[in-house]
């Protein structure tokens, strides 16, 4: 019998035609990442989520998989060693050092929480770095930039500069090619072009608001651009357009790293430039860009460096959504993400665990007896289900107890207090000093303030840092003894899965002051009555250019008078809701369609009265 073999030729074509497209085509860009990057300290006003933020959104968007997310290991001493002094390094063993390049005083615990998390960082932009030369492509790290470190000392919140040990890491693995360095965070790259200010093969670009420090003017491959304050769209991108294309041509990199700080914007906490959402994403664009222009295949490390503020981390999103997808995707709200972060983590944890029930969640139990006596219940869970045990599970899963580790509260312990079995109360306190409690809360089901509807409702809430301290950008606001912690958001979102879980239909609260109910606002809460709502409204209006300590300070010291009837204009406590229910959302919808044709009160402010 003739037996026809397949022809060897075709196979062996297409088997080296594969071979040949791989090692030709760029292999996918990818995104380095560790959950340790997140540290939230009282001096930083950067969000300790940004990076998982970025993930969450990239992840539900379908641009990363699990094969495209890469986790680093910590950098060892010896690799930090390749960018920095011996004697600088041994000082950071002493918390004054790091409480100096911090601006605030730490303990031994925060120090090596601090030291753990930017060497994670360094790790982070190593391995980046490592798999862009590899495969001649982009990497995005989701935190580093460090760019204020030098070799012997450490500032602005920057301890090890990440791209400098980056790129000695490289050049001791075997790579001898010429580095771009592009930073864009609103403050100078100092520390960078002071570790290289000797180094031709390594240029260094930075377009900022005003020089940091002067040590290293006189660098020998460096680009300095100090724009002033105030800077707009036109002078920001008309000075990247007018220099960054000849020095690439210049350089003709192998390896460039991008610092893409979000700190230009105009919502950011500490930076004093008012670069629009569309000038910050038209500035990446321009650069990634100008990069694919003059070579190829160029390898690229994007790191974040600053960015302050609950914001930041959707300017990176939106770069990222265009350099992985190829389009612009609008990244959600922080509050919504928030939300979807704490389900995940509930959707993680079995009910069991948080009511210590192992079948039927709303049976009643042994335990929930009075014994002796039989018959005489009493309550042993907060709201009728979770257990002490389960709620300091959720508060160590989603991270609130090592925040408030970061803040030093190094032992935080949870407080129940169910006597009442209308209004529980919870609270938190660190266990070495409970002169001042962090978290009080206190809730209630709630059936009387919508018909046919039950909520979850807030009676009491308190959250404050005792070892903070007011300043110009912090004020204190009317009946505040210390700063608060900064977790609403985080509240609201725990509160809101709570009422998921429990089949409520939603939270409600009652500000008693008008700087209590903007931050609930900002968080989706609305007022349940249309009245009350155009009243805010107008407020908000009224003082959209104001500090929100100075217009409650001026409501409270009756300072805002309504021309019509001459009298302060007070303000008026009322109810305010976040829908969970579909029914709810329903109602709340209907209830609005009124809102525009009430009438508004005509305001004036009347200072010092």
């Amino acid at each position: 019998m003739l037996t026809v073999n397949r022809p060897i030729l075709p196979r062996f074509v297409r088997r080296t035609h594969r071979r040949l497209w791989r090692h030709l085509l760029p292999q996918p860009k990818g995104v380095v990442y560790h959950e340790g990057y997140g540290i939230a300290l009282p001096t930083m006003p950067a969000d300790h989520l940004r990076a998982e933020r970025i993930l969450a959104f990239l992840a539900a968007e379908g641009l990363v998989t699990r094969r495209t997310v890469h986790q680093p290991h910590i950098a060892s001493m010896a690799t930090v060693n390749r960018a920095h002094d011996d004697d600088y390094l041994d000082s950071l063993n002493d918390p004054a050092t790091l409480g100096r390049i911090m601006g605030a005083e730490l303990t031994h615990d925060q120090t090596d929480r601090l030291l753990d998390a930017e060497r994670l960082h360094t790790g982070g932009t190593i391995l980046a770095a490592r798999l862009a030369l590899q495969r001649h492509t982009t990497m995005l790290n989701l935190g580093g930039g460090f760019h204020h470190a030098g070799p012997d000392y450490g500032g602005g919140f920057c301890i090890f500069n990440d791209v400098a040990i980056a790129i000695e890491d490289a050049r001791a693995t075997g790579f001898d090619g010429r580095v771009l360095v592009i930073d864009l965070d609103v403050h100078d790259g100092d520390g960078t072009r002071a570790i290289f200010a000797r180094d031709d093969k390594v240029h260094t670009f930075s377009i900022h608001a005003a020089p940091w420090d002067d040590r290293a003017h006189d660098a020998v491959a460096d680009t300095s651009i100090a724009l002033g304050s105030d800077v707009d769209d036109d002078t920001y991108l008309g000075a990247l357009h007018r220099s960054l294309p000849a020095i690439v041509a210049a350089v003709r990199p192998r390896l460039t790293f991008y610092l893409a700080g979000c700190d230009p914007a105009h919502d950011d906490l500490l930076g004093n430039w008012r670069i629009s959402d569309q000038g910050m994403l038209a500035r990446d664009r321009f650069v990634m860009e100008t990069l694919r222009s003059e070579r190829k295949h160029s390898s690229v490390v994007i790191v974040l460096a600053g960015g302050y503020g609950p914001q930041a981390w959707r300017y990176t999103s939106r770069f990222a959504a265009e350099l992985f997808l190829g389009k612009v995707v609008e990244p959600p709200s922080t509050e919504e993400i928030t939300l979807e972060r704490y389900r995940y983590i509930a959707s993680l944890i079995d009910p069991a665990e948080l009511s210590g029930r192992d079948d039927d969640a709303f049976a009643i139990t042994e335990d929930d007896l009075m014994l002796p006596g039989w018959g005489n219940q009493r309550e042993h869970r907060l709201l009728s289900f979770y257990t002490k045990h389960g709620i300091e599970l959720v508060l160590e899963r989603s991270g609130i107890f090592d925040r408030l580790r970061d803040l030093g509260y190094f032992h935080p312990t949870l407080e129940l207090d169910l006597s009442d079995p209308t209004d529980q109360t919870v609270r938190v306190w660190d266990a070495e000093d409970r002169r001042d409690v962090l978290v009080e809360l206190r809730l209630r089901r709630d059936r009387r303030t919508l018909p046919d509807m039950e909520l979850l409702r807030i009676e009491w809430l308190l959250m404050q840092n005792p070892r903070a301290a007011f300043t110009d950008r912090r004020r204190k606001l009317p009946g505040q003894t210390y700063p608060g912690l900064g977790m609403a958001a985080d509240m609201v979102a725990l509160l809101t899965v709570a009422c998921e879980r429990l089949h409520l239909d939603g939270l409600v609260f009652v500000p008693s002051q008008f700087h209590i109910a903007a931050p609930w606002h900002i968080h989706q809460l609305v007022f349940v009555e249309p009245e009350a709502e155009v009243r805010f409204a107008t407020l908000s209006e009224f003082f959209a250019n104001v500090p929100l300590a100075t217009a409650s300070h001026a409501i409270a010291a009756g300072e805002v008078i309504d021309r019509t009837t001459g009298e302060p204009y007070r303000w008026q406590p009322a109810p305010m809701v976040f829908p969970v229910s579909e029914r709810l959302e329903s109602w709340l919808e209907e209830s609005r369609e009124s809102t525009d044709t009430m009438p508004t009160p005509d305001l004036y402010w009347q200072r010092g009265s």
